[in-house]
């Protein structure tokens, strides 16, 4: 039987992670047409967590509002117009209210958990993988023999990165802070700078013997943006970028005809889900492949309880977290 209320962690203002509450009579959602009900196993966090409790996330929503985008679990209860799925069955994807015990999901868009794997192992599949995947295939179009610079390495996004260059027989370059440099070498790093301290586009003409990525993976915004363009080969060079934890940063027409005359790419993946269905079937498909190769490995996410969402996402904002974390209802 589906309860009334809920456990549910809700952002109050937008201040950051430090207004998030908990509640313990949140109403548990029912799902709308083309929707699905489950009960949250897992719960996944991202930047955009942080950014959203400041109301930086473009689309996000407005306080207070149920936290967290990304989640594992149970269907409970099917919308009006769902074929295809069926109560028990269990599932991952994307919405809003992730940070609670129920919540709502397109059924479109909602994936397996793959068999074997817990929820928490799988959490990543449908925003950090597909995310490093869309970034290093189908835009960053990385061939064998290339060459690819990695920003934000150790995290959730870039150590799927890491993995897949490797896998598809790139160079890689990562970038990550001192106390990082082991857990991103044991991925398969060829080389890695200390984001901290380092002339990033340096090291890199550096360690390319002065022609620069074939591909960079810009996740960092802010000041690291110019330094990711100036690391780029020039002409053929590819920077797509999908992040900006640290901050907006701009690049004028002027710079790409006389300073960096590289490609510059877009990625968010929801969008790219929405706008580009036959690229992101494409996607879907070749993850599954990996999965089914061991390419693609259950997940070993740092696990929080529900309550200690707002302390673990100052940590993450505080960039002293390593790899997936997931919160537990």
């Amino acid at each position: 039987m589906i309860p009334t209320t809920m456990r549910a962690l809700e952002q109050t203002t937008l201040t950051g992670p430090s207004a998030m509450r908990l509640r313990a009579n949140a109403p548990v959602p029912a799902p709308g047409p083309g929707e699905i009900l489950i009960r949250v196993t897992a719960a996944g966090l991202n930047f955009a967590d942080v950014m959203q409790t400041y109301g930086t996330y473009h689309g996000g929503p407005n306080a207070p509002y149920l936290a967290g985008f990304e989640a594992a679990g149970e269907i409970v209860a099917l919308g009006a117009g769902v074929t295809g799925l069926a109560a028990g069955a269990r599932v991952l994807g994307t919405g809003y209210g992730a940070f609670a015990e129920y919540m709502v999901l397109p059924a479109a868009t909602a994936m397996p958990v793959p068999a074997g794997w817990t929820g928490e192992q799988a959490l990543g599949l449908v925003l950090n993988w597909a995310t490093a995947l869309a970034a290093v295939r189908p835009l960053g179009r990385l061939a064998a023999g290339e060459t690819v610079l990695i920003h934000a390495a150790a995290g959730g996004v870039g150590q799927a990165a890491v993995t897949m260059a490797k896998h598809y027989g790139a160079t890689v370059i990562a970038v990550a802070s001192a106390d990082k440099h082991d857990r991103v070498r044991a991925l398969g790093a060829d080389q890695v700078i200390d984001g901290r301290h380092a002339d990033i586009a340096a090291e890199v003409r550096r360690l390319t013997g002065g022609a620069g990525a074939d591909l960079v993976l810009e996740s960092t915004g802010g000041a690291t943006f110019g330094a990711s363009l100036a690391a780029a080969r020039r002409v053929t060079g590819r920077v797509v970028v999908y992040g900006t934890a640290g901050g907006e940063a701009a690049v004028t027409n002027w710079e790409l005809v006389f300073a960096h005359q590289v490609q510059v790419i877009g990625l968010h993946i929801g969008v790219l889900a929405q706008s580009a269905p036959s690229i992101y079937g494409e996607l879907m498909a070749e993850l599954s492949a990996l999965r089914a190769a061991g390419v693609l490995a259950p997940g070993e996410p740092t696990v929080y309880e529900l309550a200690d969402g707002p302390k673990a996402l100052a940590e993450l904002e505080a960039r002293t977290t390593v790899g997936k974390l997931a919160l537990r209802p």
